[in-house]
């Protein structure tokens, strides 16, 4: 069982460009030592040339700014938290569309949003779009977030019988999203105001939908490995085994992994040795402290120049 006043957090974060020609996805985390608390925020831009990577960005920093100017007074946060959520959300939406406004080119760009935010062992969440965040306890991987895409509308008809399976699978809008920033208002936002609790052993990951390559059950084997590994090592070993699937159509992946410890115990993380891939390993967690680990982004070879832009929409 977690002792509230005694949790620190092991987080990293990880970025991949795919096989994409531009990187859309942007990820930010913030835990500071000895606080207790923390977020982070992610985005997965939309609109290809149509300046997908500065919309994610515009996301990322307007929401982790609106949070950290907040986090100075924890327990006034947490007790607004669906309100800064929203009053973040809201902001970041407008400069989108401000930024279009003034510049042609830009529009149609957009971005989901998705960002958790901890205090000991309580977690909330704003998200808008299809970007996943799971929780992964005791063997079993959880969505916590909606899923603000045509997908999850047609498997929704497919389970009160309405539309048959194969037509739901080969629909063409599928890979719709259903609500994401652009600038004009946010059809649909999942904010959590009331706090989930965790318990020892849970790891948090939050990803955009480009980690989805893989399937559920595989994200699910990889946290069970390496529960006892850093968060930087877990990060690492998911966007090796993205990299392994060698998919043409591989998108931009971004993520977070979180995991809360008790800050009273001796040793949090076991030894391990470092991970596979050549990005240098973060040292393990230590009493009292928090690791926060930025990975590198990964660069795709031979990344084709063809059908390089995201495919998911506003519709």
């Amino acid at each position: 069982m977690l002792h509230t006043a005694e949790i620190e957090y092991d987080a990293a974060t990880a970025v991949s460009q795919g096989r994409r020609e531009r990187q859309e996805d942007a990820v930010a985390a913030d835990f500071p030592a000895g606080t207790g608390t923390g977020f982070a925020v992610l985005a997965d831009g939309m609109g290809g040339h149509a300046a997908g990577d500065i919309a994610s960005r515009i996301v990322v920093t307007e929401v982790f700014s609106e949070l950290k100017l907040q986090a100075g007074d924890p327990a006034a946060l947490e007790q607004a938290i669906g309100a800064v959520l929203q009053q973040a959300a809201n902001g970041a939406d407008a400069c989108l569309g401000e930024y279009a406004s003034h510049r042609p080119q830009a529009r149609g760009m957009g971005a989901t949003l998705l960002a958790p935010v901890l205090f000991c062992d309580r977690l909330y969440w704003i998200s808008a779009g299809d970007s996943p965040l799971y929780l992964f306890r005791e063997g079993s991987l959880i969505r916590l977030n909606a899923d603000h895409s045509m997908a999850s509308e047609l498997d929704g008809l497919v389970a009160e019988g309405r539309m048959d399976a194969a037509e739901a699978a080969s629909h063409p809008d599928r890979h719709c999203v259903t609500s994401v920033l652009t600038g004009a208002g946010i059809p649909r936002i999942d904010c959590r105001s009331a706090p989930l609790r965790l318990q020892a052993g849970d790891i948090v990951l939050a990803a955009s939908d480009g980690l989805q390559f893989l399937p559920e059950a595989e994200i699910a084997a990889v946290l069970a490995a390496e529960c006892l590994s850093p968060s930087a090592r877990i990060g690492a070993v998911l966007m090796q085994r993205l990299e392994a699937l060698n998919a043409p159509e591989q998108d931009n992946a971004a993520l977070c992994v979180i995991k809360p410890f008790d800050a009273r115990a001796a040793d949090p993380e076991p030894a391990q040795p470092a991970p596979p891939q050549p990005e240098t390993a973060a040292p393990r967690p230590r009493a009292g402290r928090r690791i926060v680990t930025l990975l590198a982004s990964a660069t795709w070879r031979s990344a084709p120049a063809a059908s390089q832009n995201k495919t998911d929409a506003p519709v």
